[in-house]
């Protein structure tokens, strides 16, 4: 769940003619301006600092490894993690984003952009296979949204020449499915939430809530990139009130909503990636509404739990699971997502990635996790935007140091230029696109690599 800076409207005082989306957009574009010095600057140094340093790999047998989600920041740490493995790195998005900044990175042998899965499966799927024959991939490793995570699926049987590292589609399907997630997890005997699948707002407005202990929350089964925010508890303060809130929300049977018990608590999320039901690699982190600071915590309980539970499906892909830790102890999975989480992340200076996802080396008795020596991760331009609305002076010390004793989890002194184009290439020319069509926006998110928009992927 990623960390996203969203920028208050201006007042409505606004020249005639401009719109308050076009104001909030070009003052956005002069912050950008305004910071591109400073950054162009500690880019060029790390530049030259790189041209005097030899670069050292570490197989013998390189491999052709093809990612999707170039704009994401995950998917730039496994083009490393990779690279820096001494592989060969095929970098994929879609065509609505061919400015990622990320194909400038020295990780990068080729870039590729595909039509986007939902509006064409045939095309995409071909796309892939077409790219697969002419780069002689060995191995795919999608970096995929939600959306895409179902499409991915169906291409793996389209590419039995190369390794796919993704669940089937119909496990796929069943992940990312709220409720039958917790149902399956319920039949291994693992703790989830009390929860049920609601497809009319008439369920949950005749629901008996007098014989609940604790209050639920509403969340859409096909991901809702805006939506999937809200956490507004049930019922509300009112019968009418909750009548209100629920038929405001597009539940129907076409699009299925889970009622899920809250459950107070710590929140976790975690990343595995998994062979044949085995964890090869696993990090996990507290979590929160907007996530962007990842830090890794050794919790054996959340451990355990995704074990079991990988084992029992006999689970080959990467998994990504959301966790509350009640005030009792004990551990509850929220939801599972079938694919890279942007906790990855953490493993920048781990040399051991590319063999958890190969399957291959002689030190994965045990999976990896984060070196101890690993600084917690962030991103700059979002935290810079939280120090300067911070409103307290503690607040202030409190952010400044996430700053200084974490890193910036795009930059890099062996390759800096993505921390560049991310920024001043990719989002400065979305929001350029967003201002020529007087779109408006609700958050950047420079973990991910877009704006946030309402109807947006």
């Amino acid at each position: 769940m990623a960390q996203s800076i969203s920028l208050s409207s201006p007042a409505k005082t606004h020249a005639p003619g401009i719109s308050a989306s076009s104001l909030k957009t070009l003052g956005t574009l002069t912050l950008l301006l305004l910071a591109l010095p400073l950054n162009a600057s500690l880019v060029l140094v790390a530049l030259l600092l790189k041209s005097l340093r030899p670069q050292n790999f570490t197989t013998e047998k390189p491999k052709n490894i093809l990612i999707s989600g170039g704009k994401m920041t995950k998917a730039l740490q496994l083009a490393r993690s990779f690279h820096n493995a001494g592989h060969r790195v095929i970098l994929l998005e879609a065509h609505k984003y061919w400015l990622t900044g990320h194909r400038f990175s020295s990780a990068v042998n080729k870039f590729y952009t595909v039509e986007a899965p939902e509006k064409d499966p045939e095309g995409y799927i071909q796309s892939l296979v077409d790219i697969v024959e002419k780069e002689n991939i060995d191995v795919y490793v999608p970096v995929c949204s939600p959306v895409a995570s179902y499409y991915d699926s169906l291409a793996k049987k389209a590419l039995p020449q190369c390794e796919v590292i993704h669940c089937d589609a119909e496990m796929t399907q069943m992940l990312d499915d709220k409720h039958a997630f917790a149902q399956t997890a319920q039949s291994f005997g693992l703790s989830v939430p009390k929860s049920f699948k609601i497809t009319d707002p008439e369920q949950v407005i005749n629901f008996d809530f007098s014989q609940e202990k604790r209050k639920y929350i509403l969340k859409s089964i096909p991901y809702d990139s805006v939506r999937r925010l809200d956490l507004t508890r049930l019922p509300c303060d009112t019968p009418e009130a909750t009548a209100a809130f629920v038929r405001s929300l597009p539940i129907s049977s076409e699009k299925p909503w889970i009622m899920q018990e809250f459950i107070p608590g710590k929140e976790y999320c975690t990343h595995s990636t998994v062979r044949n039901g085995v964890i090869t690699l696993h990090c996990c982190c507290e979590s929160s509404a907007f996530q962007v600071n990842y830090e890794n915590v050794d919790n054996p309980k959340i451990f355990e739990w995704v074990s079991r539970f990988v084992k029992e499906l006999g689970i080959t892909g990467q998994v990504s699971f959301d966790f509350i830790e009640a005030e009792d102890g004990n551990i509850y999975a929220i939801e599972c997502n079938p694919r890279t989480h942007s906790a990855i992340t953490m493993f920048y200076n781990h040399p051991g990635v590319a063999d958890a996802y190969l399957g291959t080396g002689n030190n994965l008795a045990e999976p990896i996790q984060p070196k101890f020596t690993s600084k917690p991760t962030y991103w700059t331009y979002h935290e810079i935007w939280r120090l300067f609305n911070t409103r307290s002076w503690s607040d202030f010390v409190y952010r400044f140091k996430i700053i200084k004793h974490g890193k910036d989890a795009i930059f890099s002194w062996q390759d800096p230029l993505p921390f560049l184009m991310n920024p001043h290439w990719q989002i400065f020319l979305l929001l350029i696109q967003n201002l020529q069509k007087n779109r408006g926006w609700i958050r950047i998110d420079f973990n991910i690599g877009k704006l946030v928009e309402l109807g947006g992927d």
